[in-house]
């Protein structure tokens, strides 16, 4: 039996017989082990773990506080025509779970929803594992084909869609509305918690995904104390108001859905996100936080002077994603936005490190502050390590600025592991470590650094060249966008070629123009031999899909040889 349930907004679809096993995810209670000897039956002698002293962590507490403690407080505004109270969304969220129970949803399950940051999204997240179910939340960039190859993955049994993505749909299943479901739900539900903190809450997929598929399995203990770490690294106090630019199917919005009731805040929804769209809510809400990847600061910094209203309140600005280009850091608080930035992957419930800021700072140059502001910084509070190491040797590297290693974390709000893939978790959790691909530098003051991924360096006659620092000064032309990876060369091993998209405007930049610009900027070794005009591909989060890049950079050969043959047919 498939069935859909649909919303004036979002749509579930059922999904019977699919099991619920999650291989490759090994369950962290197969770690703890008692070692019993005389020593520890004396100390422990009148030592009780009881519901006295103990209960599961898990983000769904902080919605049964806030409507408690909030109660009367709004906690969720869309346009004109929603708005609720954390009493409201506590009692719907219980519905929700209590609806999702009687369909016959149980522990272990997986929902599915594939949503923009609208309210049904932010009730999925606590109504989902209220039902003891896990969240799969899909990226809507996504085209159909690889949307179903996750489903399939994942094994959901119910399937949100937002009615937008059903637009000129053939689909043939009974259609019920989401206000619907829910008033089929009772607000008496009692609560199912989870029976471990280490069970799971949430599937997130990783970036380009249809070939071989990364889920990455949340557990309740790590989005817990990663939503903690994510507001405090925001600087954020009670009673928030924060727009929602991030989408929550990233990182389950890299926690702050879960962390907006734990402060009691006011989640402000947007269905499309654009620079227009932000400064009009930022004036009508009094919105005073957001997060934003480095792909939309950059839109607000260039956004035409009329999609802007100057803000009356300093707004608080906590992005990662990618590292922001120190220039759009600038641009960024020249119009008033206060900004901090964070570094963490998907695997590491988000950001794992900020770029904690030092009031000796304050009185550098502008151009000074952005660049130590564009670092990725040092560890959270609720992270055991973050390290750079050297990958085969596990030795740290000397904290000097120059020498390369890889970024290493390990603690509590590290995955459970990848979803059905035990060979990816067991090389991903080598030598006790994760291992993010992230090549860094650590400087004398203990703040990180990266300067590349691991597969995107470039040697070139020995020397190490960073994509990175080679596309920072790229970018830092009034004109372009880009992106660097290898090419291949006969002579150098290999070249940087750079892959340039125009911004508007902008039409008569020359191949030579580019080159001129990098090596007035750089060493010359590390300024692009190659510069390839086009369209930059992205994937469905808005990063730059380098291994499309790389290909194209492979199948153009050697740029030795090429040059030897101009040379000869001249």
């Amino acid at each position: 039996m498939n069935k859909f349930f649909k919303t004036s907004k979002v749509t579930l679809r059922f999904f019977n017989g699919l099991n619920r096993t999650h291989h490759g995810v090994r369950h962290l209670s197969q770690f703890a082990g008692d070692i019993e000897t005389d020593e520890s039956r004396r100390l422990l002698e009148g030592v009780v773990t009881s519901s006295a002293n103990y209960v599961p962590l898990t983000p769904i507490s902080f919605l049964e506080r806030a409507a408690d403690v909030y109660r009367h407080k709004t906690s969720v505004v869309f346009g004109s025509s929603v708005k609720y109270t954390w009493e409201e969304t506590h009692s719907r969220c219980l519905k929700l779970a209590s609806a999702l129970v009687q369909l016959g949803i149980s522990r272990g399950d997986v929902v599915a929803a594939l949503a923009p940051n609208v309210p049904a999204m932010q009730e999925l997240h606590f109504a989902v594992p209220m039902a003891e179910a896990v969240l799969c939340t899909l990226s809507t960039r996504l085209d159909s084909s690889i949307v179903a190859h996750l489903l399939k993955h994942s094994e959901a049994k119910i399937m949100f869609v937002d009615q937008q993505f059903l637009q000129n749909s053939s689909l043939t299943y009974d259609i019920h509305t989401y206000e619907n479901l829910l008033s089929s739900g009772s607000s008496n539900f009692t609560m199912r918690w989870p029976k471990s903190e280490f069970d799971p809450i949430s599937i997130n997929y990783t970036s380009g995904t249809m070939s071989s598929p990364k889920g990455v399995v949340y557990n309740h203990r790590g989005a817990y104390l990663n939503t903690i770490a994510t507001f405090l690294c925001h600087g954020m106090g009670s009673m928030p108001t924060y727009l929602w630019t991030v989408p929550m199917f990233h990182c389950n919005g890299w926690c702050m859905v879960w962390g907006m009731a734990a402060l009691g805040g006011t989640n402000v929804c947007l269905r499309n996100v654009s620079a227009k769209d932000i400064f009009e809510s930022i004036s009508l809400y009094k919105v005073n936080h957001m997060s934003a990847a480095p792909t939309v600061l950059n839109m607000m910094a260039n956004c035409p002077p009329n999609d802007r209203k100057p803000l009356l309140h300093k707004v608080e600005i906590f992005t990662g994603g990618s590292p922001p280009p120190p220039q759009i850091l600038s641009k960024i608080e020249e119009l008033g936005f206060g900004v901090t930035h964070g570094y963490g992957l998907t695997e590491t419930y988000s950001a794992t490190t900020s770029c904690l800021w030092k009031p000796e700072w304050d009185s550098l140059p502008l151009e000074e502050r952005a660049a130590l502001k564009s670092r990725q910084g040092v560890q959270h509070l609720c992270i055991e390590k973050v390290d750079v190491r050297d990958p085969e040797t596990m030795e740290k590297v000397p904290a000097d600025g120059k020498s390369i290693g890889e970024i290493v974390c390990r603690g509590n709000t590290v995955m459970s592991g990848y979803l059905k893939d035990a060979k990816a978790t067991e090389e991903a959790f080598k030598g006790g470590w994760f291992h993010s691909g992230d090549l860094a530098v650590k400087h004398p003051d203990g703040y990180i650094e990266i300067k590349d991924r691991l597969k995107d360096i470039i040697i070139s006659g020995g020397e190490n060249i960073s994509t990175l620092e080679v596309e920072r000064v790229l970018c830092s032309h009034p004109a372009v966008g880009a992106a660097v990876v290898a090419r291949p060369d006969d002579r150098w091993g290999q070249t940087p070629c750079a892959f340039i998209t125009l911004k508007e405007g902008f039409d008569e930049i020359t191949e030579q123009e580019i080159i001129n610009f990098c090596r007035d900027h750089l060493p010359r070794y590390m300024a692009p031999r190659t510069v390839l005009f086009e369209d930059l591909p992205k994937t469905s989060t808005g990063k730059v899909q380098k291994f499309i890049l790389r290909e194209k950079a492979k199948a153009l050969g050697s740029l030795f040889s090429s040059e030897k043959k101009l040379l000869s047919y001249n």
